[in-house]
């Protein structure tokens, strides 16, 4: 059952109160997020108060909606009004934004109680949330490797249960992949659906914001909560939002799923090759059809998404000029100025990004490294819509890796970069996309299986997710801490 119908009915029964829900969970945050660092900042007077105010209502006999109390960790990148937001960087060092994000404005009209800002790679650049300019965080599955990223604090509190759902951001996989190595639920929505007012950008074409949860219901509520047109931000799609807990059904009949034969072959794990076919096979017993899918430009979308989001970064990160706000390192002159915050406050791996879109977007190099980037992702597109014209979802695996160790990677860019291999032409396109548990390699370490929808296509997204979920008990397997 879903973990926040659960909850709610508890609260509505009084047999238990709002405050101490937050209570409990910031107690959960006190025992193990020494060991975890999952959270840049924990703001329990805040939930506190949010809990209160449930509390009122319920005694006064007002209605309260599903998400009212229910504690979650909100990601670093999106603005809180009044409560300190880094994106993970030391160049944005105590920045209180003088505004609130439209979804953390959802959540808090819902009633949803924040317990904290949770880790990330610095500006969501990173698949391991090594990058982040104030401290590593752990996986909960095993406390000497990564969490993934960039999303890893929002990934790691769900898995250890200091939150029960969790707010991330997707650029290239950064939902997904943390949702995979860490054995929860991680969606990524069609590009437009939720609004981006109040997330800093990172790739404006690519980034998305999404939920995290144990449950795949939990991740259709929350989902729900936020998704909604914004007159604020001009990505945002002007579209219906369904009531996806309607969509869940036990079972497969009629349901067409094509498997991205592309995504499987080289760098690919033995373990998650096995629990992904076994997860495909269950999907066939649940009565999908299955069928293989070739999309040919598959394995490209990593060399154009690493031209693509640097360029749009090196655009982005430009208001980081420490005039108005951030770190600012006085200087003799205004070029000196500039040029030695950003160099103190900018980790190496946004360095890298911004040199390497600054050079894609550079006189004579714009035309052979981001316009072809660009006419690789419309190739990609392509790819896709053909596959959606034969089957309703495509299946792949989230991740090439369970999760690996902290600092394995750290000094081979292009081996981290190939984490998100299976998740960034996805981003590309523009299309929704869900990690769901699906088994575990012999070292204990959970692996994903990717659910990819078509544009818009995230009730069938939630159909697919849920019958599996229903079928397997992954889901039910929790870190001990």
């Amino acid at each position: 059952m879903s973990l926040i119908r659960a909850l709610h009915q508890k609260l509505i029964d009084q047999e238990i109160s709002a405050v101490a829900v937050a209570q409990a969970s910031l107690a959960r945050i006190e025992a193990v997020d020494d060991r975890l660092k999952s959270f840049l900042q924990v703001t329990a007077p805040q939930a506190i108060a949010q809990a209160e105010q449930v509390d009122a209502k319920i005694a006064a006999g007002e209605p309260i909606g599903l998400l009212a109390g229910i504690p979650i960790g909100i990601k670093d990148n999106l603005c809180t009004k009044g409560i300190v937001t880094t994106c993970a960087s030391k160049i944005l060092q105590g920045f209180v934004p003088p505004y609130e994000s439209t979804v953390t404005e959802k959540l808090q009209k819902a009633g949803a109680v924040m317990v904290g800002k949770t880790n990330l790679d610095e500006f969501a650049m990173g698949s391991s949330t090594e990058n982040s300019g104030y401290q590593v965080t752990a996986n909960p599955w095993d406390l000497t490797r990564v969490p993934g990223g960039s999303s890893g604090g929002s990934a790691a509190a769900v898995a250890a249960d200091e939150c029960l759902i969790a707010l991330g951001s997707d650029t290239g996989g950064s939902i997904r992949q943390p949702a995979s190595l860490c054995g929860v639920v991680g969606m990524k929505p069609t590009y437009g659906l939720v609004s981006r007012f109040g997330l800093v950008a990172y790739a404006s074409s690519l980034d998305q914001i999404g939920p995290f949860a144990r449950r795949v219901e939990d991740a259709a509520i929350l989902l729900q909560a936020i998704a909604g047109h914004d007159s604020r931000d001009s990505t945002s799609l002007d579209v219906p939002i369904p009531d996806y807990t309607q969509a869940l059904k036990p079972d497969l009949k009629g349901v067409k799923v094509g498997v991205i034969m592309d995504a499987f072959g080289d760098g690919l794990d033995d373990s998650v090759n096995q629990a992904v076919q076994a997860a495909i096979a269950k999907l066939q017993e649940l009565g999908a059809s299955i069928e293989e899918i070739n999309c040919p430009r598959f394995r490209s979308g990593i060399a154009a998404y690493y031209v693509i989001a640097p360029s749009e970064a090196s655009a982005n990160l430009a208001r980081y000029d420490a005039v108005r706000y951030g770190l600012r390192t006085e200087a003799d002159n205004l070029m000196d100025m500039y040029t030695h915050t950003r160099a103190k406050g900018f980790g190496a791996e946004v360095k890298r990004r911004i040199m390497l879109g600054t050079y894609a977007l550079s006189a004579g190099y714009y035309d052979a490294y981001y316009l072809k980037a660009q006419k690789v992702r419309t190739l990609i597109k392509q790819d896709f819509d053909q596959a959606f014209t034969k089957v309703d979802v495509l299946v792949c695996p989230t991740a090439p890796t369970t999760a690996f160790k902290a600092g394995e990677k750290t000094d081979d860019p292009l081996s981290m970069y190939l984490s998100d291999l299976m998740t960034i032409p996805v981003n590309l396109a523009g299309l929704p996309a869900m990690s769901v548990p699906c088994g575990f390699d012999d070292n204990n370490l959970p692996i994903g299986l990717q659910l990819v929808g078509n544009v818009l296509g995230e009730e069938m997204l939630f159909r697919v997710g849920y019958a599996y979920e229903q079928a397997t008990a992954w889901h039910d397997r929790q870190p001990d801490l």
